[in-house]
């Protein structure tokens, strides 16, 4: 609209509004259409306004929908396996789910390796999934290299050390049980110590209510990422799934949710569930490699690659 135009308009207006205040009655109207091109211009400001007001509706219905897509996307699941490395029941099949997981490797097993290596080619995230002592389990259940209350601080760090260097291509850490030793101020900041130097994170998978890591994390500036929600701590199809629904409203209510599975025992089981429910997690949440999500929400900045051990015919 031009300036003459709304001059006009502003003119008509102040000649309504002076006519009101002379008589006792509304007049604006009859003001207004005395003359032909007053009604023409009134009638062509109505149109006017009327065009805005549904075009800024429309424009703020379409930005509304745009930012809440963006936030949905902006939501983040990151899946961590545990308990690979020895050619546990639903690996293969959990390694070729088609969305992004992070595997978790136990060291000095029979498919360490080859269960890092593989997980790296297909475009999943590989941590170390460091045995730890815990308060109660078989012994069987721990595997070698596992840390122990009683061990000395050199003997913890040569521990951890020779993990990382076990388990090719990993990010990051978490513990494998553990409820004795994450509840251990002197193990487990030696422990996060050797992490951080060697460019890696920690994950708290919090089989210890107590666990001192996140404090611990935050104190050292490391990201206190940590286990939300256990998919299988018990062995059938259909508390998995139940699992993965409280995922779903988790990360509603949240902005990012993670959460571990294993192969083994309940490793079908947790394939399937999960094969199954990806489409609809979608709807919720990306899924993304846990070292993708400490970098966005914590600003993670480790270098693994420069301490991790990588095949030769790898690099």
């Amino acid at each position: 609209m031009s300036k003459r135009t709304k001059l006009h308009l502003r003119n008509i207006i102040k000649k309504a509004i002076q006519a009101t205040r002379s008589r006792k009655e509304p007049t604006c109207a009859h003001v207004v259409f005395q003359n032909p091109r007053m009604k023409k211009n009134l009638a062509v400001c109505i149109v006017v306004g009327l065009v805005f007001t549904v075009c800024g509706n429309v424009w703020s219905m379409d930005v509304a929908s745009a930012t809440g897509k963006q936030d949905q996307h902006q939501k983040m699941v990151a899946v961590i396996i545990d308990d690979m490395g020895n050619n546990m029941k639903g690996t293969k099949q959990i390694l070729n789910l088609p969305v992004k997981i992070t595997v978790a490797v136990m060291p000095f097993l029979p498919s360490t390796k080859q269960d890092a290596i593989e997980a790296h080619k297909r475009g999943h995230d590989v941590i170390v999934h460091l045995p730890m002592e815990p308060k109660q389990g078989r012994p069987e259940w721990l595997g070698p290299g596992a840390i122990k209350a009683n061990m000395s601080d050199e003997e913890v760090r040569a521990k951890v050390t020779a993990a990382i260097k076990e388990v090719p291509f990993a990010i990051g850490m978490n513990n494998h049980m553990g409820s004795k030793v994450t509840s251990d101020k002197r193990i487990m900041s030696i422990v996060l110590d050797v992490c951080k130097e060697r460019g890696l994170f920690f994950v708290d998978s919090r089989t210890n209510y107590w666990s001192v890591v996140p404090e611990l994390a935050v104190e050292k500036g490391m990201p206190p990422v940590r286990n939300d929600i256990f998919l299988d701590d018990a062995h059938t199809l259909a508390h998995v799934n139940r699992q993965l629904t409280k995922v779903a409203e988790w990360v509603d209510e949240h902005d990012t949710c993670v959460t571990i599975g294993h192969v083994g025992v309940a490793g079908m089981h947790t394939f399937s569930a999960l094969h199954s429910s990806v489409p609809a997690l979608k709807d919720h949440a990306k899924f993304v490699g846990i070292s993708d999500l400490v970098r966005s929400v914590w600003g993670w900045k480790g270098a693994p690659a420069t301490h991790t051990t990588i095949p030769s015919n790898e690099q």
